[in-house]
């Protein structure tokens, strides 16, 4: 086995890294909770179901298993909200952020066209059922799971993402962050942050799994669309903001030599 340096990821290594990545995740989560979320529903199948808590492990461990795959070739972002926080925070250049972005959008993209190619051949009327109910897509008023509106959305979108993107950018920090455990601290989070926000907006978070979600979701999912592009981008950059607000300007500790001199 060679000791020998690897040259770095080219500019095209990184953008499939992150198209696969995001591919990933959204195939692996959102087939969790288009084929398992309500399985056997009405049946005495249903207890077969995964239900909110099976749909959110899948988006943990989805993410879990990019991060630990890709990670190391793209930094394993999956997500534009955290590439615009990432870029907000100072750790990513801005210059590269429309590259990530349109490769998460493609990645997503794939993620459920290929899902609709397995519906093609499912169960009779599963197809039309799963699109008619909006693909999983993200949705309020009428179409959130626990009919919250406009205004809990784009709270919960703001205030969720930024708590994600300040968790990854706090356990992937140079000097202070959890090293080879980051990975499972942000799938972790991704996991609660569903949890907890499942009933409100079906959970965004991330604006390449909505729209790879609203593409075969409806006109509905097209027109509410617009909420899970905005509002987890705001808060992406709140919390790139306040990372590097609070915790990048901490004060350099004098060398000795210039302490004695003092």
């Amino acid at each position: 086995m060679s000791d020998a340096p690897t040259s770095a990821p080219s500019t095209a290594t990184k953008l499939v890294a992150e198209a696969l990545g995001t591919f990933l995740l959204v195939f692996g989560s959102l087939g969790a909770a288009l084929f398992a979320a309500s399985f056997g529903q009405g049946t005495d199948d249903s207890i077969k179901a995964i239900g909110f808590l099976g749909v959110a492990l899948a988006f943990g461990l989805t993410i879990v298993a990019g991060i630990y795959t890709w990670g190391p070739v793209s930094g394993g972002h999956f997500n534009p909200a955290v590439t615009f926080g990432l870029a907000a925070a100072g750790r990513f250049e801005w210059k590269n952020v429309a590259g990530y972005v349109i490769a998460q959008i493609v990645g997503g993209a794939v993620g459920t066209t290929l899902l609709v190619l397995i519906g093609l051949f499912g169960p009779a009327g599963w197809l039309s059922s799963a699109q008619d109910s909006g693909f999983a897509s993200n949705g309020f008023g009428e179409h959130s799971p626990g009919g919250f509106g406009l205004g809990a959305a784009i709270i919960a979108e703001i205030l969720f993402t930024a708590i994600f993107v300040l968790v990854i950018l706090g356990v992937t920090h140079p000097h202070r962050g959890a090293a080879g455990f980051a990975g499972l601290a942000i799938g972790l989070t991704l996991t609660l942050i569903h949890l907890a926000s499942i009933p409100i907006d079906n959970t965004s978070v991330n604006p390449a799994r909505s729209i790879a979600a609203a593409i075969y979701g409806g006109p509905d999912a097209l027109i509410q669309l617009w909420v899970f592009i905005v509002f987890p981008l705001v808060g992406g950059l709140v919390g790139g903001l306040l990372h590097r607000a609070l915790f990048e300007r901490t004060p350099v500790a004098p060398a000795p030599e210039e302490a004695r001199r003092r």
